[in-house]
Protein backbone atom coordinates (compact mmCIF):
# COMPACT_ATOMS: atom_id res chain seq x y z
CA UNK A 1 0.00 0.00 0.00
CA UNK A 2 2.81 2.42 0.90
CA UNK A 3 4.50 1.78 -2.45
CA UNK A 4 1.29 2.69 -4.30
CA UNK A 5 0.92 5.93 -2.36
CA UNK A 6 4.58 6.85 -2.97
CA UNK A 7 4.25 6.08 -6.69
CA UNK A 8 1.07 8.16 -6.98
CA UNK A 9 2.63 11.08 -5.10
CA UNK A 10 5.74 10.94 -7.26
CA UNK A 11 3.68 10.83 -10.46
CA UNK A 12 1.60 13.80 -9.30
CA UNK A 13 4.72 15.77 -8.36
CA UNK A 14 6.33 15.12 -11.74
CA UNK A 15 3.11 16.14 -13.50
CA UNK A 16 2.90 19.40 -11.54
CA UNK A 17 6.58 20.18 -12.17
CA UNK A 18 6.05 19.69 -15.89
CA UNK A 19 2.83 21.74 -16.17
CA UNK A 20 3.30 24.57 -13.62
CA UNK A 21 3.88 27.95 -15.23
CA UNK A 22 3.46 26.74 -18.81
CA UNK A 23 1.85 29.37 -21.05
CA UNK A 24 -1.06 27.63 -22.73
CA UNK A 25 -2.99 29.05 -25.65
CA UNK A 26 -6.53 29.90 -24.64
CA UNK A 27 -9.15 28.25 -26.78
CA UNK A 28 -12.26 30.24 -27.39
CA UNK A 29 -15.69 28.64 -27.16
CA UNK A 30 -16.50 26.61 -30.23
CA UNK A 31 -20.02 27.97 -30.84
CA UNK A 32 -18.96 31.59 -31.38
CA UNK A 33 -15.23 32.06 -31.95
CA UNK A 34 -14.07 35.66 -31.87
CA UNK A 35 -11.20 37.12 -33.88
CA UNK A 36 -8.35 38.49 -31.77
CA UNK A 37 -9.05 42.04 -32.92
CA UNK A 38 -12.80 42.08 -32.17
CA UNK A 39 -13.92 44.67 -29.62
CA UNK A 40 -14.38 43.26 -26.08
CA UNK A 41 -17.80 41.81 -25.34
CA UNK A 42 -18.90 41.65 -28.96
CA UNK A 43 -20.43 38.50 -30.45
CA UNK A 44 -19.94 37.43 -34.06
CA UNK A 45 -23.55 36.29 -34.12
CA UNK A 46 -25.59 38.71 -31.99
CA UNK A 47 -28.60 36.36 -32.06
CA UNK A 48 -26.62 33.63 -30.26
CA UNK A 49 -26.90 34.50 -26.58
CA UNK A 50 -25.51 31.15 -25.44
CA UNK A 51 -21.91 32.19 -26.02
CA UNK A 52 -20.56 35.50 -24.83
CA UNK A 53 -17.10 36.94 -25.03
CA UNK A 54 -16.82 37.36 -21.28
CA UNK A 55 -16.80 33.69 -20.31
CA UNK A 56 -13.85 31.75 -18.86
CA UNK A 57 -11.80 32.48 -21.96
CA UNK A 58 -13.23 35.82 -22.96
CA UNK A 59 -12.33 39.39 -22.21
CA UNK A 60 -10.92 41.63 -19.55
CA UNK A 61 -12.03 45.23 -19.47
CA UNK A 62 -10.48 48.43 -18.18
CA UNK A 63 -13.04 48.32 -15.35
CA UNK A 64 -11.80 44.85 -14.32
CA UNK A 65 -8.20 46.07 -14.16
CA UNK A 66 -8.73 49.54 -12.78
CA UNK A 67 -6.42 50.98 -15.42
CA UNK A 68 -5.71 51.03 -19.15
CA UNK A 69 -4.77 48.02 -21.25
CA UNK A 70 -1.24 47.95 -22.62
CA UNK A 71 -0.58 49.26 -26.11
CA UNK A 72 0.47 45.79 -27.27
CA UNK A 73 -0.35 43.47 -24.38
CA UNK A 74 -1.30 43.30 -20.72
CA UNK A 75 -0.08 40.78 -18.15
CA UNK A 76 -2.72 40.08 -15.52
CA UNK A 77 -1.61 38.19 -12.42
CA UNK A 78 -4.04 36.75 -9.88
CA UNK A 79 -2.39 36.43 -6.48
CA UNK A 80 -3.22 35.79 -2.85
CA UNK A 81 -1.65 37.16 0.33
CA UNK A 82 0.25 34.06 1.49
CA UNK A 83 1.31 32.76 -1.92
CA UNK A 84 5.10 32.47 -2.16
CA UNK A 85 5.18 31.74 -5.94
CA UNK A 86 3.06 34.91 -6.42
CA UNK A 87 5.95 37.05 -5.19
CA UNK A 88 8.35 35.44 -7.65
CA UNK A 89 5.80 35.83 -10.44
CA UNK A 90 5.29 39.50 -9.62
CA UNK A 91 9.03 40.10 -9.87
CA UNK A 92 9.33 38.21 -13.18
CA UNK A 93 6.39 40.07 -14.75
CA UNK A 94 7.70 43.44 -13.54
CA UNK A 95 11.07 42.68 -15.17
CA UNK A 96 9.36 41.73 -18.43
CA UNK A 97 7.28 44.91 -18.51
CA UNK A 98 10.42 47.03 -18.12
CA UNK A 99 12.08 45.10 -20.96
CA UNK A 100 9.20 45.16 -23.45
CA UNK A 101 7.58 48.43 -24.53
CA UNK A 102 3.79 48.68 -24.70
CA UNK A 103 3.14 46.03 -22.04
CA UNK A 104 1.28 46.71 -18.79
CA UNK A 105 1.23 44.49 -15.67
CA UNK A 106 -1.61 44.28 -13.16
CA UNK A 107 -1.66 42.20 -10.01
CA UNK A 108 -5.16 41.36 -8.79
CA UNK A 109 -5.87 40.04 -5.30
CA UNK A 110 -7.97 36.94 -5.93
CA UNK A 111 -9.61 37.08 -2.50
CA UNK A 112 -10.87 40.64 -3.06
CA UNK A 113 -12.17 40.05 -6.59
CA UNK A 114 -14.10 36.78 -6.32
CA UNK A 115 -16.58 37.72 -9.04
CA UNK A 116 -13.75 38.20 -11.55
CA UNK A 117 -12.04 35.02 -10.32
CA UNK A 118 -15.23 33.03 -10.92
CA UNK A 119 -15.90 34.64 -14.31
CA UNK A 120 -12.39 33.88 -15.57
CA UNK A 121 -12.25 30.42 -13.95
CA UNK A 122 -9.15 31.13 -11.83
CA UNK A 123 -8.59 28.02 -9.72
CA UNK A 124 -5.25 28.69 -8.03
CA UNK A 125 -2.66 31.37 -7.57
CA UNK A 126 -0.59 32.55 -9.23
CA UNK A 127 -2.46 32.52 -12.51
CA UNK A 128 -1.12 34.77 -15.25
CA UNK A 129 -3.18 35.89 -18.24
CA UNK A 130 -1.66 37.39 -21.37
CA UNK A 131 -4.24 39.78 -22.80
CA UNK A 132 -4.02 41.50 -26.19
CA UNK A 133 -4.66 45.21 -26.73
CA UNK A 134 -8.39 44.56 -27.26
CA UNK A 135 -8.84 42.76 -23.93
CA UNK A 136 -8.96 39.20 -25.29
CA UNK A 137 -7.15 36.56 -23.24
CA UNK A 138 -4.58 34.92 -25.53
CA UNK A 139 -2.46 32.82 -23.15
CA UNK A 140 -2.81 31.56 -19.60
CA UNK A 141 -0.36 30.05 -17.10
CA UNK A 142 -1.17 28.47 -13.77
CA UNK A 143 1.83 28.56 -11.48
CA UNK A 144 4.94 30.72 -11.71
CA UNK A 145 5.93 31.14 -15.38
CA UNK A 146 9.52 31.46 -16.53
CA UNK A 147 10.60 34.82 -17.90
CA UNK A 148 11.48 33.30 -21.29
CA UNK A 149 8.00 31.81 -21.61
CA UNK A 150 6.35 35.15 -20.84
CA UNK A 151 8.52 36.94 -23.40
CA UNK A 152 7.74 34.27 -26.00
CA UNK A 153 4.00 34.63 -25.36
CA UNK A 154 4.30 38.41 -25.74
CA UNK A 155 6.23 37.92 -28.98
CA UNK A 156 3.03 36.71 -30.63
CA UNK A 157 1.33 40.04 -29.90
CA UNK A 158 4.09 42.52 -30.65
Amino acid sequence: MLVVVLAAATAFGLYRKRTDGVMKRVKRGTPVPLPDDAPPGELENPDDVSATASGPHGDISVADLGGPLGEHATLVQFSSAFCQPCRVTKRVLAEVTTMVDGVEHYEIDAESHLDLVRRLDIRRTPTVLVVNSHGHIIRRATGAPRKADVIAALGELI
